[in-house]
């Protein structure tokens, strides 16, 4: 009877154990879906892969990835400046390029894969590492792609690495107990491409 007592007491802690991790890593919200970007404002950068549709004509169609030099080359348009542009302003550029070949050609630019703004995470959550910084992403948004927190992490001691115009690193402090709690908001800052955020 004592055996099995012991039993049932170890299957009860190792119970209790499992829950406890689990509340550990729901703290943060779970990540949603892969992001799309903002045509009319997302400015394409190097590495980015794009989809060019031309409607009715599948040969100038395709897809492509924005060269380091920042071009892309398409049938009938040749070479043409890419970085640096929106969706809608690169579009506008093909279907004017076009107009001499086409009658009224219609173009729709989509960046399927963002790959020139990243971020990164590091230290004690699930996932950590680069993530494409596609739309407007806070250190709570990138906390809840990266997976949530691992058990020992020290939630209020989490903090931004960012690399300033001249150089230089600032360090960002984010207590994640204080913004769940909707105090010091201000510390769950936009990311910029190439933020770090430690998780100690």
């Amino acid at each position: 009877m004592t055996c099995n007592k012991s039993k049932i007491v170890l299957l009860l802690l190792a119970a209790s154990g499992c829950l406890a991790t689990l509340n550990m890593r729901a703290q943060v919200p779970a990540a949603q879906g892969p992001q799309t970007v903002d045509p009319a404002s997302y400015v394409i950068g190097p590495e980015d892969m794009l989809a060019i549709n031309v409607w009715k004509e599948a040969e100038v169609s395709r897809t492509v990835q924005v060269r380091p030099d920042g071009k892309v080359s398409l049938p009938l348009v040749g070479e043409i400046q890419a970085a640096g542009l929106q969706p809608l302003q690169l579009q506008k550029q093909i279907a004017e390029k076009l107009q001499s070949y086409l009658a009224n050609p219609e173009v729709t630019v989509i960046v399927q894969e963002v790959r020139s703004k990243k971020f990164n995470v590091i230290g004690e959550v699930q996932r950590p590492g680069a993530y494409s910084l596609s739309n407007a992403t806070t250190v709570l948004d990138a906390l809840a792609l990266a997976g949530g927190f691992k058990d020992f992490a020290k939630q209020s001691k989490i903090y931004v690495l960012r690399i300033q115009p001249d150089g230089s690193r600032s360090r960002l402090p984010f207590n994640y107990k204080k913004v769940v709690k909707g105090r010091d908001l201000r510390e769950n800052v936009p990311l910029q491409n190439g933020d770090t955020i430690v998780v100690p």
